[in-house]
């Protein structure tokens, strides 16, 4: 045997291994809330642990009708004590929902007296199977929290972002009027663009609907998304190619065709996504479905995650190189002539021109295995396997949008759907986990002569550093964010110096963190079991109704009610304006958000069908586009089906008959308007390859000039100009030789938000830095010494977690953990810098704004 195939052997049977782990540790994590729906080969009896909406009979407390264990054994272990319990059981369960990710489960909850007791999965929905992840009875600890923010508060001594600095309790008339005051002086001194607003993805559908309009009535066009931190990069690129910005593809029955969707697939790639942590429920729904189809899954990740455990091949390139070998998958596919011919013909505009462009530029396997670190026979066999299985789909999350490259890589994963017929059809598409649903959500026209806006700020909230900083564009005065821009943005210590010195700065949350020491103005806001709204939503368009659970802990109020007020406060002192200019178009029954949800029906295409009395009555999510109360919602995106032509032309009337929703009706890989759009920015309609600088090796890379001009992805706003393709040095590794990704800790934690729970402190309360034996080895580093991880940018400190399955070159460095995070004094766990210290800000996608957290030069050493 070769040394090559004593090595595949090596991997096969770790694999197996950790795949073996990887599945009781996942039994294990589901089992915590998947009581609605137990296994039959449970010693439990099948319903004995089905919520029960009203109390169980007294005839239930007969012996008699309890099943009778073997042994004692057995029935400690196999039956539930606090089921029939006076004190335990509950009086009342409410349907909420679950915001700790993009599976967006239903949680039933049992209260008694007023209080959580129990949080359970639905059991009537057949992707979620009753299902919770450990996630889903942490809820309840963000209302039980003694660390709540209750009531609005000033600053009144210390410096910004000093955690001695002093905060008072204020009223909520003071803590608004404090704000507009703020906001209408500088539009008064002509610097309304010097204010800006973030939103969060923790934040109710609608609310950026409310604050867009604010900041048009007050003249500013820098009311920006948390996307470019998430996953923008995707949706722009999904909108050039193929006309919407949204995942393709959706979990569970189509419900016009009757055929399940993404569980019919037969092959699934997935790059740069640990759904396993990242969206734990719809991913074991496919499992479950590939259980009966035998669908191939495939990871590519550069190291070995829950996700990759599961997987039939787990393939790791280098870090940010995925664009690289797409390209050399799309060459052998062409040059093999796997494509679907007859789609091509028929649905796709530029095919010839991106096999000339492939070709011309010599696009190869072997090519792309030189800059991937894979062998030019994996990347032929990936490229063949996903050619010739059909149905196949694409899954994709943060670990290709935090590239620089990201718009471009998408792109090109897009072209790959194309060209082999996998777009339009069940169990196919391009889904790309994307932040935003369904894009804007529409409100009535706004009454009134609104202010002219200049162009906003590069996009994405890293670019506040910058300008606050340095004035270029343009100075920021003042910020409003939900969310922890001092833990999310790349790095940190600029974004601490910026935070210390903006003029104006109003912190919402639910928390202390550490952002809101930088605030003049903190507001409290509600957690997701204290409203009744539409919150979190699934990738696949899909969106719950959830009922409020709890009253709002002390003074606390949903974001949307927080914008109404300010915009009535703003009437009462804007001396340029009459009142009614605020509060017309603010009315105060939107406060009311079942009212304010109809607004939102009323005024935004293809949602015609989804109200509140329809989504009430639904065990499972309603997927977008969904036109008309008799229409089931579209799961397959440009399927070929009447009930996918209806939502389009809902959509737009200039889409009647299109199925593309391109300028052409088709999917569009090159043509001269596309081209010349994008090349105003540097970029081109046929992606050439380049990667971050920091990728070892020398490789082509991308400068940025100092020009601004519009963005063509996002043409509200400017953006540098870029140069593609000039070679990297690699000069930087000489004193850092790894590279360094960072991400997710475990599935435990959802951003920094679950950092402020006990589930969370407890669990993964640790920075464990994942680091390959033999770097360890060369660094006499032992398992759970305390290491530190050093780039250009900072250093910040973990515990070392020896990992075979990661490549040797590459480490990983958990985010969401923070210096300030008072659960860890409660738990006795460590504090932590933030690991965006090691994260450079300079380099990311000029298009989408995406930051390349997946890639940065360092070096580890024992602490």
């Amino acid at each position: 045997m070769t040394s090559k195939g004593k090595k595949q052997k090596s991997r096969r049977e770790f694999l197996k291994k950790t795949a073996l782990t990887a599945a009781a540790a996942g039994a294990a994590n589901l089992a915590v809330s998947c009581q609605g729906k137990q296994p039959e080969t449970s010693t439990q009896s099948k319903n004995s642990g089905a919520p029960e909406t009203e109390n169980l009979p007294d005839s239930a407390n007969n012996s008699a009708a309890i099943p009778q264990p073997e042994n004692e054994v057995s029935q400690a272990i196999g039956n539930d004590f606090t089921k029939q319990s006076a004190a335990l059981s509950p009086d009342k369960i409410v349907d909420s929902a679950c915001q700790f990710c993009n599976s967006l489960c239903r949680l039933k909850v049992h209260l008694k007296n007023g209080r959580i007791i129990e949080i359970l999965g639905e059991p009537d929905d057949p992707v979620q199977a009753g299902g919770l992840c450990v996630k889903g009875p942490m809820m309840a600890q963000l209302v039980y929290n003694r660390f709540r923010l209750k009531q609005p508060m000033k600053r009144v001594s210390g410096n910004k972002g000093d955690a001695n600095a002093k905060f008072a309790p204020i009223s909520w008339d003071e803590a608004l009027a404090t704000i507009a005051k703020k906001f209408l002086a500088l539009r008064d001194a002509k610097q309304a663009r010097g204010i800006a607003s973030k939103t969060s993805g923790r934040m109710p559908r609608g609310t950026d609907a409310l604050i867009s309009r604010y900041f048009s009535l007050l003249g500013s066009p820098n009311d920006t998304d948390v996307g470019p931190v998430c996953n923008d990069a995707g949706g722009n690129a999904l909108a050039k190619t193929l006309g919407l910005a949204q995942f393709t593809n959706g979990y569970g029955l189509d419900g016009a065709i009757g055929k399940e969707d993404l569980g019919s697939a037969k092959y699934l790639l997935f790059l740069g996504t640990n759904q396993a942590e990242t969206h734990p429920v719809t991913f074991a729904y496919l499992l479950r479905q590939r259980l009966q189809t035998a669908a191939k899954l495939v990871v590519i990740d550069p190291r070995l995650t829950p996700t990759g455990a599961q997987a039939d091949d787990w393939i790791a390139p280098k870090p940010h190189t995925d664009m690289a070998l797409i390209l050399g998958m799309l060459h052998h596919i062409i040059d093999r002539n796997l494509f679907d011919r007859e789609f091509v013909e028929k649905w796709v505009v530029g095919f010839e021109e991106l096999k000339k462009h492939l070709n011309d530029k010599k696009y190869t396997p072997e090519w792309a295995a030189k800059i991937t670190g894979l062998t030019a026979e994996r990347i032929r066999q990936t490229a063949e396997e996903y050619a010739t299985t059909k149905p196949a789909a694409i899954f994709c999350n943060a670990g290709i949008s935090h590239q620089l490259n990201a718009f471009d890589t998408y792109r090109l994963l897009a072209f790959l759907a194309a060209i082999t017929g996998n777009i339009g059809i069940s169990g196919g598409g391009c889904n790309f986990m994307h932040n935003t649903w369904p894009g804007a959500l529409n409100l009535p026209q706004i009454k009134g002569n609104l202010p002219q806006k200049e162009a906003a700020l590069p996009v994405g909230p890293d670019y506040f550093a910058e300008s606050i900083l340095t004035s270029k564009p343009y100075q920021l005065k003042a910020v409003v964010t939900a969310g922890n821009p001092i833990l999310a943005s790349a790095n940190t210590k600029k974004v601490q110096e910026a935070f210390s010195k903006l003029e104006f700065y109003v912190y919402t949350g639910l928390f202390m963190e550490e952002a809101a020491y930088y605030a003049d103005i903190i507001l409290p806001v509600t957690s997701g079991l204290e409203m009744s709204t539409v919150y979190m939503r699934r990738d696949d368009r899909a969106i719950r109704w959830q009922q409020q659970v709890v009253p709002p802990v002390g003074e606390s109020k949903p974001d949307w009610e927080i914008w109404i007020d300010l915009a009535h406060a703003t009437a009462k002192l804007d001396t340029k304006n009459p009142p009614n200019y605020w509060t017309d178009n603010f009315p105060l029954e939107w406060k009311d958000y079942r009212k304010l949800w109809a607004e939102f029906v009323a005024n935004t295409p293809g949602m015609g069908g989804m109200t509140v009395d329809r989504m009430e009555k639904r065990l499972e999510p309603l997927r977008w586009p969904c036109p008309t109360l008799d229409h089931p919602g579209v799961s397959t995106l440009y399927l070929d089906d009447p009930s996918w032509y209806q939502a389009a032309e809902s959509l737009n009337s200039l889409h009647k008959g299109k199925r593309f929703l391109t300028p052409s009706g088709k999917v569009e890989i090159y043509t001269p308007d596309l081209e010349q759009l994008l090349t105003t920015a540097g970029h081109s309609a046929l992606p050439i390859f380049y990667t971050h600088p920091e990728v070892t090796g020398k490789h082509p890379t991308i400068n940025y000039e100092t020009q601004f001009v519009k963005n063509p992805v996002n043409p509200q706003a400017v953006t540098p100009k870029v140069t593609l393709g000039a070679v990297s040095s690699g000069e930087i590794h000489k004193e850092y030789p790894l590279m360094g990704i960072i991400g997710r800790p475990s599935v435990v934690h959802f951003a920094g938000i679950t950092q402020w729970t006990y589930t969370g402190k407890q669990m993964n309360g640790i920075r464990l830095i994942q680091i390959h034996p033999q770097v360890a080895k060369s660094l006499n580093v032992n398992n759970g010494d305390k290491i530190v991880v050093e780039s250009p940018r900072g250093a910040v400190s973990g515990t070392a977690l020896i990992w075979e399955g990661i490549r040797e070159d590459t480490i990983f460095v958990p985010n969401s953990f923070g210096p300030l995070q008072k659960m860890s004094e409660d738990l006795g766990t460590p504090l932590y810098e933030s690991a965006n210290l090691l994260v450079d800000d300079r380099y990311y996608d000029n298009l989408s704004g995406q930051q390349a957290y997946k890639c940065f030069a360092c070096r580890v050493r024992k602490a």
